[in-house]
């Protein structure tokens, strides 16, 4: 079966110990940007039909891994979100925008 996607790390170790043989190769930078984007849509698309933690805590792994590729600090990130948490706000108050006139 043919995939073509970027998968964790211990995938090809589970398929081997299920009897399989993992073909696989070493993503450059150009690709590895590429699929850390596909695997982002598929796990929030996933969300999006389960509504699960496990598929939320997918979205938080890819996060993690984009956040390594573009060399951002996790903390770097949080900063930026409180900031615009704060002159933006948040999503807690469940606004809706209806239109503006």
């Amino acid at each position: 079966m043919k995939y073509n996607k970027l998968v964790r790390d211990k995938i090809p170790q589970i398929i081997k110990q299920k009897g399989d043989v993992p073909i696989t190769h070493i993503a450059g930078n150009e690709e590895y940007r590429e699929k850390l984007n596909e695997k982002f849509r598929e796990e929030v698309d996933e969300f999006l039909k389960k509504n699960s933690k496990e598929e939320l805590a997918d979205i938080l792994e890819v996060v993690y891994a984009i956040l390594d590729f573009m060399k951002i600090d996790r903390e770097e990130l949080e900063s930026l979100r409180r900031k615009k948490a704060e002159e933006r706000g948040g999503f807690r108050d469940r606004v809706i925008l209806d239109e503006t006139k």
